[in-house]
This record gives C-alpha cells, structure tokens and sequence, in this order.
C-alpha cells in the first residue's frame, strides 16, 4: 500500500501537500470535537452528580420520619436516600476519572499534534516559497542568457554582411580593407517592454518604476555644483547624505545600510558617478558628492536644470571663437573620471557583446545549479514531512481509539447499570481500524505519485553535455554514443557484478525493496549528474540498495517513462480487452507490435532492464510477493501516463504490462529482435531538442547525394523492379560480398541485427566487426532505425544462373549508402564495360549469388 511519501506529490509541489495539509487540518477539527463531546458528558455528569448529592439534605423534613427512630419505613426510606448520595458521588466520581484520564491527557496531545501539522505546514511553504522565488530568477537568467546569446549572433551577422568603404580619393583605395560598422541601439531609443528588470535592492524593478523614481529624485533633491581643482566644475551634484535621506523617506528603506545599497545599484546601472574620488563606492558621507549622469535624465525625461549665471565663473578662454559655457563641453574630470570608473578599459563594443553573453551564461548555469540543489533538498524536506506527518496521522486515529476506550473504561468500571451502553461504545471502539482509515484517506484523496520533475539547463545550442539526470533517453544515449544509455549499463553491470558479494538470495532480492532515503539517493546522483559514465570507484563507495534507488530515480526523472506515455491508452485497451486469462496470446501480440512503434533506444533500455530483473528472479527462485512487490515498485519507470488524474491513480494497467514483460520476456522481445532485421518505420519522436543538428545533417546528405549523382561518369541505367516476397523462411540470406571493406552493407546487415542486444555482453557472429567509428558515428543511428530491406533471392540466384548482369549492391563504398534512405548501387565499371563482378585488380573472379544456411539468426 502507498504512503503518504508516495502520494501526494504533484508538479508545483504545493497542490498535493495543500490537499493533504487540509485534511490534517480537518483531523484537528476532529480532535476538538472529541474533547467537546468528553467536557460536555464530564460536565454533565458533574452536575447529574451534584443534584443527587443535594437530594438527602433536602430530604430532611421537621416532624416526619425523624420521630420514629425504630420504624421500618424509616430505614427503608434512609437506605433509598443513602442510595441516592452514593449514587451521586459515584456520577461525580465518573467526571473525575474522564478529566483525569481523557480530557487533560488528550487535550495536551491534542495542542502538541496541531503544533507539528501547523509548523510542519510553515516550513514546507517557505520551502516552497524560497523555491518558486529562485525558479522565477532562473526564468529571468535564461531570458537574459537567450538575449544575450540573440546580440551575439545578430552582431556576427552584420559584421559579416555589413561594411563601410573607405573614402575613394585615398591611393590605396583599391585595396583597402572594409570596416564592419555595427549600430547598437541605446537603452534611451528602446521601449519600456524591451528593456530588462534592474536589480536595485533586494527587488528586481521594471524600467517604468526606475524611470519615475529617478524623475521624483531630480524633482524633489536639489541639485548643485562642486569644484575639483584641476579636473574642473561638475554640475548636477548631491551629497551622499541627501540622496541616503531621500531614499529612506520615498524608496521604503528600513536602513541606512539597505539605503546604501540601493544607492550602490544607481551607480553600478549609470545613473550616478563619485566625483572628487577615485572608486565608484556609494557612501552616506556629507563629504562625498554624486553627479546625476545624462543617462538618469534621459530615463527621467527631463532636461537638467539649469544653474544661475550670477554663480558660475565664465570661461576667458574660447576656443576658435566659440561662445559656448562649460556646460556643453566636457571637462577634464570627465575623462578622468571615465578612465578610473571605468572596468573595462580599451573594450570594444563586440568585446562588451561577447563578455556579457558569457557572463549572462555563467549566471544562468549557476542559477540553474541553485535551483537544481534547492530542489533536491526541498524533495528531501517533503519526503521527511510527509512520513512524520504519515507517523502522526496514524497516531492521532490511535489516539482517538484510545479516548473512546479509556472513556468506556472510566463510566463502566464504576456504575455498572451503564454497561449495556458502555458495551455498544466498546462495539463501536473495536470498529476503528487506523490503517483502514488511512487507506481511505489515501484512496480519495491522493494526487499523484512521487515523480520529480527536473529543471534541466538548456543550452543554446542543445547540447546534452554536463548532465544525465531528467535528459530524454533517445538524446541521452546519442550523446553517449550507444544504444542504451551508458548509466543504465554501468549500474546494471555494477549490480552484476557485486550480487555474489551478498549472503542469500534474500538480501539480493532486497535491495530493490529497500526504502532508501532520498537524501542519500540525492547524494549519489549529485556525484554522477555530470554527462559521463559512472565511475566504479564512486558506486563502490555507496551501498548497493542505494545504488539500485539511483537507477530508479534516474528513470523517474526522465522527461517520459520507457514506454512512451503516448501508448498509455492503447496499453489499457490491452489489458481491458484481452486481460482475461486464455488470451495471452492475443494480448502478446499487440504488446510487441505496440512496443515495435517505440525508438530503438527505448526498446533496447527496455530490453536491457527486464533481462536483468528476468534473470534475478530465476537465480533467486523468488517467489510471488517478490514479484508483485517488484512489479509495483517499477510502474512508474516502465509505464505513466502523461497526465495523472483521479481516473488514472487506481488504474493498474501499468503493472499488468510489468507483471507481462518479466513473465513472457523471451517471447516479446524474440518477436521484436526479429522484426529489426526487417524495414521499420521511424518512431515518432518527442524529444525536440536536436531538431536543429538534424535538419542540418538531412541538409549535408541531401547535398553529398546530389553531387555523387552529379560528378558520377556513369551513364543512366536501367533499374530491376524490387520484389518482397510475402513467405518468411527461417534461412538467412547471405550475399557474397563484392568488397572487403569494413564499411559495405554487409556489415551495416550485421550491425543492424546486433541493435537490440544487451551492452556489454560479446555478439554471437564469426564476421569481424564494424570499425567503431562507424559504429559510434550519427549516421549509423538513422541507419538501425531504418534498415534496407533484404534483396529477393530467386532474382538474384537466376541472375547468376544465366549469366545476366546484375547490379552490385554490396560493392558500393560505405558513402554511398549513408543516406536517410537507401538507394540502389550503381553499375560496376571496369574497362567501360559492365560486370556482376567486383574486380580487385587480380586475375580471380568472384561470382555473386546466394548462400543459403541453416543456422540461428543473429539479432
């Protein structure tokens, strides 16, 4: 049965735990309304208690039975009213005994149990908070890196096709160089939804806020002018304390220091510059002054201000007889004053272009670790709250039970005419069953099961590098250069390889039920999610169950489960139409013609997983609750659908596919190692991340195709009609090879029957082996996806028998037949004249035909 740690997860995290959260918060309700019903029958019973007390006094009468001491009647009516006080003390007893053992007990419990939902409640929101937060910056580094990356490209781009030629009347005029001219458009030309959020402070403000702050500053602090000896006068001038008091009346600071900051943003942005000083550090000092630049009155709108004539020193000195004041002209300060602010010194604008992008870059990836790490540690926060609040959930109802009982124990130990009612209240306390309860709660309340959702890094230019965890498989195991990805075959060889280190089959069986926390499966993939192959050294130094959680774990991050969630509704249809036993065969054989629409990597991860799991089980001679214990562990790594819904949580389509693949292993996959010796159609693929490198790959081959056709001396030839016959025999067809070069298709037959074998075991052949660069190249993935299919024998074997030319097909070069689809080969020349023969320069003539052999098809 699931959890509470398996069940309430959803994407943003928060909607699960608010659904669970709510119904803790309603077990609150629940415990006030047991107290309730306790105080009020203490209550009660104290009072019911009281009046009986009350009775013997009010009894006494003057003149009545107090005159006959020795009557009968007397002490009949003397041991009613004594009854009727011991009545009432027992009734008075009962309240004590439920306050004693019900109301204080529970009631404390009761504030100790809202207290751990409410601050467990508290901490995972600002977990979730913290998280969304940094979610949100990373959205924005990735904006500004895409951006950044855009600048670069379009910079390139002009340098390229844009140039100014140099003037005619030079005499090197001829051969003079042009010089690429590239416009940048200023932050003061662009509209407000084209400029980026400034970082000021603690909050990122969008440029409409910073430009009507900036306006109110030049409106409201007055502006002056201040004298540096030999750099000259500088207008616009603010002391560092106006601005600091400024800032904390109208910007919302709480502290100088938070003051200083934001005045420290101003001037990193441009807006404000130190004069007087060497640096460009922000200070709360009456001595230090600060210039207004041209930038913050252009993001202001408004012009500066200008100072009275009375109080300036007019320049004596003109230059070429112009007439214009010190304003218009910059000063020495302004260079010098540029020079040390300055960080960059002698950078070009293309340098500046290039320098952000990659400072942009680094930002992005670091954000994107950060948020990779408070992700992790917030899954390990959830995990932990959610078995504590599991723990106290099954307690409370315990609690519960154990009121309801010691209430019982406290009115029917004491008055034993209650007993019939205490009886039905025992009754209806032995009804309670906690996990009864609790599989109820789960049942129709749960959202989701634990599958963690991985913000990868996207590089601009789609490359997997760098990582492993929460990639497509496909793009995975191309980057990895193999048909399973390499950490799926290192952990399963690891696992292999350490089985026997283990005492019993039991502890082998175990480790993949062990419940390892997910701190610790963390910790590991942390240590391997860098794009590589696990190293054995750092698996050795985990325990083997961790090891097992890791590969899991990877396969619950990847972005879509092994069989693709788009087969989700015809697996059900499966197993709602042909699940009855007797239709086995049926069933097996729509699983193998739907799992043959797969990619190939998929298949042959499949593949590689259920033969492991296959081959545990029978050197183990596990037993059924194994079985179904493995089974429902790895439902959500073979099988989820797309989107979870209530529908979706109770079906168990997905162990049924579980419970087929490691009971009939041999069967689908036989049928599907046969069907990849035959043309397939390309699986439809979902992963859109290399969409570029493959258009560009058609491109080169569409182009090398063109040329070959193009440069080939060879006349136009007739072309035989191709025949597939419809009878499937169990004699593979070999072709004599016409060429003994490695790279014929031949060999690319051979590599394609090898596709879906197992990694790191040896393949079953006597041919040698295609070279590895071959094997390991791009071109060889489209190649196993879409093989040529087999050339029909009886054409063949009469062409041979009479002697008629024949095309050779095999003894074309390895380019020739690395295109997307494969084509015909072209005519041998030799001598101008056409043969069926290869001629390799000898005087032996090698005949082509068919070979005929019975022997087990390799795959």
């Amino acid at each position: 049965m699931p959890g509470f740690a398996d069940s309430f997860w959803s994407g943003d995290y928060a909607g699960g735990l608010g659904v669970l959260f709510s119904k803790l918060q309603q077990g609150i309700v629940e415990n006030q309304q047991v107290l309730l019903v306790a105080r009020m029958r203490a209550d009660a019973e104290e009072l019911y208690g009281t009046k009986l007390c009350a009775i013997p006094a009010a009894a006494e009468k003057t003149g009545g039975f107090n005159r006959d001491d020795g009557a009968t009647a007397r002490q009949a009516f003397d041991a009613w009213r004594n009854e009727t006080e011991e009545a009432g003390k027992a009734h008075r007893k009962v309240a004590e005994n439920i306050r004693a053992l019900v109301l204080d007990p529970f009631s404390m419990w009761c504030e100790d149990h809202a207290d751990r939902v409410n601050n467990s409640h508290e901490e995972l929101l600002d977990l979730i908070k913290a998280y969304d937060k940094q979610h949100e910056q990373v959205k924005k580094l990735r904006s500004q890196y895409f951006n950044k990356c855009r600048l670069v490209e379009d910079m390139e781009e002009e340098t390229k096709f844009i140039a100014v030629p140099q003037p005619t009347d030079s005499p090197s005029s001829s051969t003079a160089k042009i010089t690429p001219v590239i416009k940048l458009v200023s932050d003061a030309d662009k509209d407000d939804e084209e400029l980026e959020p400034l970082e000021i402070g603690d909050d990122f403000m969008q440029p409409g806020q910073v430009k009507q702050k900036l306006a109110d500053m030049l409106e409201e602090i007055p502006l002056g002018e201040v004298k540096v000896a030999i750099l000259g006068t500088y207008q616009n001038i603010a002391t560092g304390e106006v601005l600091v008091a400024w800032i904390m009346k109208n910007w919302g600071a709480s502290s100088v220091s938070y003051a200083e900051r934001i005045g420290q943003d101003l001037v990193g942005h441009g807006f404000l510059r130190l004069v007087g000083a060497v640096g460009n550090t922000f200070s709360n000092n009456p001595k230090l002054n600060y210039q207004f630049r041209p930038k913050a009155f252009q993001w202001a709108g408004v012009s500066p201000k200008p100072v009275n004539s009375l109080l300036r020193r007019q320049s004596t000195i003109h230059m070429n007889g112009s007439g214009k004041d010190e304003a218009s002209s910059p000063t020495i300060g302004d260079y010098l004053g540029n020079f040390l602010t300055n960080q960059h010194p002698g950078e070009t604008s293309n340098d500046r272009i290039r320098r952000e992008a990659k400072e942009a870059d680094a930002r992005y990836k670091a954000g994107v670790r950060q948020l990779d790490l408070m992700r992790c540690q917030l899954e390990e926060a959830i995990m932990e709250h959610l078995k504590f609040m599991e723990k106290c959930e099954v307690d409370r109802v315990k609690a519960i039970k154990s009121v309801i009982l010691d209430f019982s124990g406290a009115v029917s130990n004491i008055i034993p005419s209650l007993q019939r009612t205490m009886d039905q209240i025992e009754i209806h306390q032995e009804s309670i069953l906690p996990a009864t309860d609790l599989r109820y709660l789960i049942e129709n309340y749960r959202t989701g099961s634990f599958v963690p959702k991985v913000i990868t890094y996207e590089n601009y230019y789609n490359s997997p590098d760098e990582q492993t965890f929460g990639i497509d498989l496909e793009a995975r195991a191309r980057a990895d250069r193999k048909r399973v990805p390499v950490i799926i075959t290192s952990i399963l060889q690891f696992l292999d390889h350490h089985y026997p280190d283990l005492e019993g089959d039991e502890a082998r069986r175990g480790i993949w039920l062990v419940d390892v926390p997910l701190g610790a499966t963390h910790h590991l993939r942390n240590s391997i999610n860098n794009g590589k192959a696990p190293p054995k050294e750092v698996l050795a130094n985990y325990e083997i169950p961790i090891v097992a959680s890791v590969l899991k774990h990877y396969l619950l991050e990847l972005p879509d489960s092994i069989v693709s969630s788009t087969k989700y509704e015809i697996i059900k249809t499966v197993y709602t139409t042909h699940g009855a036993e007797g239709k086995e065969e049926d069933r097996l054989t729509i699983i193998q013609n739907t799992l043959g629409t797969l990619p190939l990597t998929n298949i042959a991860t499949l593949d590689a997983i259920t033969t492991h799991f296959t081959r545990l089980i029978e050197l183990t001679s596990a037993d059924e609750s194994f079985v179904h214990v493995l089974a429902q562990s790895l439902t959500n790594c073979i099988l989820r659908p797309r989107v979870e819904s209530p529908l979706t949580l109770n079906e168990r389509h997905s162990y049924r596919l579980v419970r087929d693949l490691l009971a009939f292993k041999d069967q689908i996959f036989g049928a599907l190692k046969r069907a990849s010796t035959t043309a397939r159609p390309r699986a439809i693929s979902t992963d859109e991340s290399q969409r570029r490198q493959h258009v560009e790959a058609r491109n080169r081959a569409v182009i090398h195709t063109v040329k070959s056709r193009s440069s080939s001396p060879a006349a136009p030839v007739m072309r035989h009609g191709r025949q597939v016959s419809s009878d499937v025999t169990r004699f593979p067809i070999n072709t004599s090879p016409t060429n003994s070069s490695p790279r014929s298709s031949g060999g690319r037959f051979k590599q394609q029957r090898e596709s879906l074998e197992v990694p790191g075991e040896s393949p079953k052949t006597d041919a040698p082996a295609a070279p590895a660069e071959q094997q390991d190249s791009p071109d060889s993935d489209s190649a196993n996806r879409i093989s040529p299919p087999p050339q029909p024998a009886a054409i063949t074997a009469a062409a041979v028998a009479h002697g008629l030319e024949k095309k050779n097909s095999l003894g074309r070069s390895g380019h020739a037949s690395s295109g997307r689809f494969p084509r015909r080969g072209n005519l041998a020349r030799n001598m101008g004249q056409r043969d069926s023969v290869a001629s390799d320069g000898s005087d032996e003539v090698q005949q082509v035909g068919v070979t005929l052999t019975d022997r087990p098809m390799d795959y």
